[in-house]
């Protein structure tokens, strides 16, 4: 499924993370990208010079480089100067026609920068393709995959996450499940009446919408999402959500589900768009990009 994979890399080690989680979700005989986004101020001196961009160029690939050769890895390299790392990884993934932006979770890492950068939410929106979240550490266990999930509501973001999520498993040959989070409105706890009663109604509804999609097995619970998605994902290899308007990596800025579960899942997180299902459907065929190695 995933073909055309980008890693986003930087000196920290949630690079390693990254690299890690996309060898594990690249299809056999995918190709896969480091990238890297250095920073490139707007400030006249800085863009009119042509020395100071080769240099800022050569410590990218530089870096590249050896984040490659530590991994044993023998793949493309690519770097692009920005303002943002958020906007550089979005041109970058439009560039390269991916299917699959990989980055790690640490804070000091390269999606903790992303995270805390305003300005790239505008840059982001309608990202090209998948983003993948690598938890913390991931590359000292790099688990198999036996069972991935998906979050489910049956809103059309959270059906494109699980058709994609579906064919992945099936590819694989793993376990499916979909979880889907019941709230409650404000209004029925101002309502007569025991409330127990209608929340397990309401939990065993849901149940019964997953199991009717066949092949799935169904989990609901009462909660908010983000925090109930956390405890679901502690039981699997990989999480599927969907993602609304934004982005995927605008959305984590956000403070949207996907961003809070991107601190707190339990497994690598795949956040999905519907801008992305083109590119995801296409393969993601490989184009020209500003620098490779």
């Amino acid at each position: 499924m995933f073909i055309n994979v980008i890693v986003g890399v930087d000196e920290q080690p949630a690079s390693g993370d990254a690299i890690a989680l996309a060898q594990n979700l690249m299809a056999a005989g995918g190709e896969l990208t480091l990238a890297h986004v250095h920073r490139a101020e707007t400030m006249p001196l800085h863009s009119s010079n042509p020395g100071l961009q080769a240099a800022e160029r050569e410590r990218s690939l530089a870096l590249l480089a050896r984040v490659r050769d530590a991994a044993g890895l023998d793949g493309a390299r690519i770097c692009i100067g920005s303002a943002s790392v958020g906007r550089g990884l979005h041109e970058l993934a439009e560039q390269e026609q991916a299917d699959l932006l990989v980055v790690g979770s640490s804070r000091r890492g390269l999606i903790g920068r992303v995270l805390m950068q305003e300005d790239t939410q505008r840059a982001l929106n309608g990202a090209p393709c998948a983003v993948a979240v690598a938890p913390a550490a991931y590359a000292q266990r790099s688990p198999a995959l036996t069972e991935i999930g998906v979050g489910y509501d049956a809103s059309p973001e959270s059906q494109h996450a699980l058709a994609t999520a579906r064919r992945f498993a099936a590819e694989r040959g793993v376990k499916l499940s979909a979880f889907e989070a019941i709230a409650l409105p404000a209004s029925s706890f101002s309502a007569a009446g025991p409330i127990d009663n209608s929340i397990l109604a309401l939990v065993e509804q849901a149940r019964q919408r997953i199991a009717s999609l066949g092949d799935i097995e169904p989990h609901a619970a009462y909660g908010e999402a983000a925090e109930e998605l956390t405890v679901y994902s502690a039981s699997l290899d990989l999480l599927f959500v969907g993602s609304r308007g934004y982005g995927p990596l605008g959305r984590l800025m956000r403070g949207s589900t996907a961003g809070q579960l991107a601190r707190t899942a339990r497994c690598p997180l795949i956040v999905l768009t519907r801008a992305g299902s083109t590119v995801q459907d296409a393969g993601g065929v490989h184009a020209a990009a500003l620098a490779h190695g």
